[in-house]
């Protein structure tokens, strides 16, 4: 029996036009006007508040250091797996503009503060989520955002006053360095190993610090990953790694000061050690054995007034950018100069800041002043897989170095690579402190001191802006539940305890006890966070939410159907 064929839906024809193309054949030309929706008032509000809070619901559960994994799996097979918000965030192909806001949200916090990137975007959904309840009540979302303006203009204000300066005491500061870096790596895969990272953390930022400036140049702190041993194997070098190794496997694996010397002094070159070639198209035409005699001594000789060079300047190892055939290598071997080839822009500028030498763009210019100097150069070997790198490093006691190299093993690339995102989270928390020395309690302490002065506030407050002061500060309270529910605890049990624990003694470091150390008190647990991440994860949170609450109108654009 012959099957009815299912009847086309006809597109609305209303708004066709009929034209004729170059052969005067008519056609129709269907708008797509009707298939355009279009969401405006508060259903366009909704939508985008729910679209907010799936994705706070995604990362919510990293929150803490009970915070769990997220596995990312890329269009390429690529695996990750992390806990950092701004990673999970900008993996996610997610389609909805109010989304993509919530990433670039935790872009701008990991660029300028380093860390808090999943709180930050936990705490912009939270207070969606209770301006939606307003809105809902009938209150004008421009009410509620500039209710929301002044409530975290008072939270800052409260969080200023609860702010510990930690930069009185030098040997203190030391101490707070390491804490505040400790506090970071609590929720990432190192935890179990925290004191080493973090002891990494604070040698890296000490030693590439400007005193003067008082910050901290990330170029001169190297993360270098290699897969293998554990994460405790991994170390902090005071100087640079390169992923190379010498030119000759008969050049020696280590090399120290020579007799009579403090340092080993290095020849930093951009210029290869070939013969001048010019530089326009040429030809060379050899028409006899005498002439091309003669083009092999004159390479010879050009070979070894190169090596000259090196020689006269007093260089005991060549760092060079582009490579050199086997000829010069030999003669390189022979002259006892071992040296290293095609290191990269880059790498080169670090070790001329880490030896305190100039890079020679020719031959002629190389001299003894304008050489680095280090303790020493050694080949580092790994495991039965011949794998080599090559160590330049400075001894601190002759030469202070002002570049490091994180040098960090793992099992797997995945372990390796959350190893470096989390080791970077932490140098950033050491950078801020540097750069600004107050602290506060972590834990949802400081979010549950700045909540309980907003409702303070807001009992004071008359009109509408009570009820969005009442909202922003059960916004705040978001994050220690949300801490209290990761680590297994009774939520609403933690949050009224610690309120009542802070009302009753007046005191700001009563926080969520998340590893179970029978102590609430956030101070004698050294939980701290810095006052200017915690301040910027409040103001960008606070502004994402009024650009949100402004937009009012959505036009999504259909496809045309034919």
């Amino acid at each position: 029996m012959a099957q009815a064929h299912p009847q086309m839906e006809m597109p609305d024809l209303s708004n066709a036009i009929v034209a004729q193309d170059e052969m005067g054949r008519p056609f129709i030309i269907v708008k797509d006007q009707g298939n355009k929706k279009r969401q405006h008032g508060i259903e366009a509000k909704k939508s985008h508040i729910l679209a907010a809070r799936s994705v706070a619901s995604i990362i919510k559960s990293s929150l803490g250091p009970r915070g769990l994994d997220k596995i990312l799996i890329s269009p390429d097979g690529d695996i990750t797996i992390t806990n950092d918000g701004a990673t999970i965030l900008s993996q996610m192909e997610l389609d909805n503009e109010i989304a993509k806001l919530l990433v670039q949200l935790s872009k701008s916090q990991d660029d300028e503060i380093g860390d808090g990137t999943t709180g930050v975007v936990v705490l912009a959904s939270a207070l969606l989520d209770q301006a939606l309840e307003l809105i809902e009540k009938g209150i004008h979302p421009i009410k509620v955002a500039n209710g929301f303006d002044e409530a975290s203009k008072l939270a800052i204000s409260k969080l200023e006053e609860s702010a510990t300066d930690v930069a009185s005491d030098k040997v203190q500061f030391q101490e707070h360095l390491f804490k505040a870096a400790r506090t970071s790596l609590n929720s990432k895969i190192v935890s179990k190993d925290h004191d080493r990272f973090a002891n990494m953390a604070v040698d890296a930022v000490t030693t590439a610090m400007d005193q003067e400036r008082k910050d901290v140049d990330f170029d001169l702190i190297k993360l270098q990953g290699r897969v293998g041993g554990s994460i405790d194997n991994s170390t902090l070098i005071n100087g640079v790694v390169l992923d190379k190794d010498f030119s000759h496997p008969q050049m020696p694996s280590v090399v120290l000061p020579k007799d009579g010397k403090t340092d080993v002094k290095l020849a930093i070159l951009t210029c290869p050690f070939e013969p001048p070639k010019p530089k326009t198209k040429h030809k060379l035409d050899i028409s006899s054995v005498e002439e091309y005699q003669k083009l092999q001594s004159y390479e010879q000789e050009k070979f070894k007034e190169m090596i000259d060079y090196v020689k006269a300047a007093g260089a005991d190892v060549v760092i060079c950018q582009w490579g050199f055939d086997d000829e010069a290598n030999h003669l390189l071997l022979q002259n006892d100069l071992p040296a290293v080839r095609w290191v990269g822009g880059q790498e080169l500028e670090q070790i001329a800041i880490a030896t305190n030498g100039r890079i020679v763009p020719r031959f002629q210019d190389l001299s003894a002043d304008k050489l680095g100097s280090c303790s020493k150069i050694y080949e580092m070997e790994f495991g039965t897989t011949k794998d080599r790198m090559l160590v330049i490093e400075q001894n601190e006691k002759v030469i202070k170095s002002k570049t490091v190299t994180c040098l960090i093993r793992g099992s797997n690339k995945m372990i390796v690579d959350e190893a470096q995102r989390a080791l970077h989270d932490s140098l950033c928390v050491v950078r801020n402190l540097v750069r600004d020395s107050r602290v506060v309690y972590g834990g949802g302490a400081a979010e549950v001191t700045m909540s309980r002065a907003v409702s303070e506030e807001a009992d004071k407050q008359r009109g509408i802006d009570q009820y969005a002061f009442r909202a922003f500060a059960q916004a705040l309270d978001s994050i220690p539940m949300t801490l209290a529910e990761n680590s297994g605890l009774d939520p609403i049990k933690v949050l009224s305890s610690i309120k009542s624990k802070q009302i009753k003694e007046n005191i700001s470091f009563i926080g969520v006890d998340c590893l179970g150390n029978d102590s609430d008190n956030m101070k004698e647990l050294f939980v701290v966070d810095p006052f200017i991440g915690k301040k910027q994860q409040i103001l960008l949170a606070t502004q994402l939410c009024r650009m949100i609450l402004k937009i009012d109108n959505v036009i999504i654009s259909g496809k045309d159907e034919y």
